[in-house]
């Protein structure tokens, strides 16, 4: 009698992977203990998203924060990263310490709007100025939400708590500072929004210089109310996009056709391309003084205007001004970092 000899059932097919080899798994961190609907885990999730699709190694991220709801984030992705939680406000400058010892690294510091609009504003605006090449991420919600939800210094003027107080003071607007004291990428977008967000984290990645995203983040405690400026409603119900950030990053083949008269096509630093469709008038992204009159008259009009406002390839980072070596300064042996007896003597013989 015959036998037949059946075909093997096709294998099953693995878990997707990145160009590194890695799953999605691999970029995730602890389990979040925020609020259920907190902003700041839709960021987190964008993070983990566009970390692996541009394929970086995780051990290769530096995570920094300061002290703020926002500051806890850093547990929730990428836990096979380098992490370290300063103090409130002094984000910036361990940032600026830990690049400098190791700019072979990517620096990515996530604050919120109390840590840098308030304490750290100082050092906030030198962070901005040194054009480091971090990415600095403001989640920001408009309150102090570890504090019991007390008006922060981006609040809108004329909003108002849960309790009915209504804040008086006008708001800083982290954007605006960061145009005019240099940042070299600067927009906002919103944790609702999964597309336009995902797309600025990845150009944000390509970016060599400080990276400066303010993403308005609904505390759904504090400040998801009606009254609210910062609220998931008031949010959906007045963004007023500039542009629609579209990327493709240098390990995919640039083949979509477009009207060169409605996008602003900028090649970043390793050769990914980030598309701005114009959807603000005639909106120039290269132009830093239309950037903050946009922004300004966003806030007459009570719009949240989101979108790329600013970006600039062109300016030398921190470290490209410094002119450090390859190799990182941690790294270094005493001999090529420490000025020999000789050149000390040199030294005190000027000074007398």
């Amino acid at each position: 009698m015959a036998t037949t000899t059946l075909p093997n059932p096709p294998a099953a097919p693995g878990p997707k992977r990145n160009r590194l080899g890695l799953q999605v798994l691999d970029y995730r961190g602890g389990k979040t203990t925020l609020c259920a609907g907190c902003g700041h885990n839709a960021i987190s999730e964008r993070i983990i998203d566009a970390m692996y699709e541009m394929g970086i190694a995780p051990e290769r991220v530096m995570k920094l924060s300061g002290i703020g709801c926002s500051s806890k984030t850093p547990a929730y992705f990428m836990s096979r990263g380098h992490g370290f939680n300063g103090v409130h406000g002094r984000m910036p400058s361990i940032a600026t310490g830990a690049l400098m010892a190791n700019h072979t690294m990517m620096g990515l510091g996530i604050s919120g709007d109390g840590d840098s609009a308030s304490i750290g504003f100082g050092q906030f605006a030198h962070l901005m100025r040194r054009n480091l090449p971090l990415i600095y991420i403001i989640e920001d919600n408009g309150v102090y939400g570890l504090t019991k939800g007390q008006f922060s210094a981006t609040a809108d003027l004329g909003s108002t708590l849960k309790t009915g107080v209504i804040n008086d003071l006008p708001p800083i607007d982290t954007c605006v500072m960061a145009v005019e004291l240099g940042a070299t990428f600067v927009g906002r977008s919103f944790s609702g929004d999964k597309k336009q967000l995902l797309a600025m984290l990845k150009a944000a990645i390509a970016h060599r210089g400080t990276v400066m995203l303010d993403v308005i983040s609904p505390c759904v405690t504090f400040n998801d109310h009606e009254g609210s400026t910062k609220s998931y409603k008031y949010v959906q119900e007045h963004e007023e996009a500039v542009n629609e950030v579209g990327f493709v990053p240098s390990f995919e083949e640039i083949t979509v056709d477009y009207d060169h008269g409605s996008i602003y096509d900028v090649e970043m630093h390793d050769g990914s391309h980030m598309r701005l469709r114009k959807l603000h008038q005639d909106y120039n992204p290269t132009n830093r003084i239309a950037a903050v009159t946009a922004l300004m008259e966003a806030h007459e009009k009570g719009e949240v205007l989101t979108g790329v406002f600013y970006v600039d390839t062109t300016r030398p980072s921190f470290t490209d001004m410094l002119n450090l070596v390859a190799e990182p300064l941690a790294t270094l042996p005493q001999s090529r970092v420490r000025p020999s007896r000789q050149v000390l003597e040199q030294i005190m013989q000027k000074l007398q």
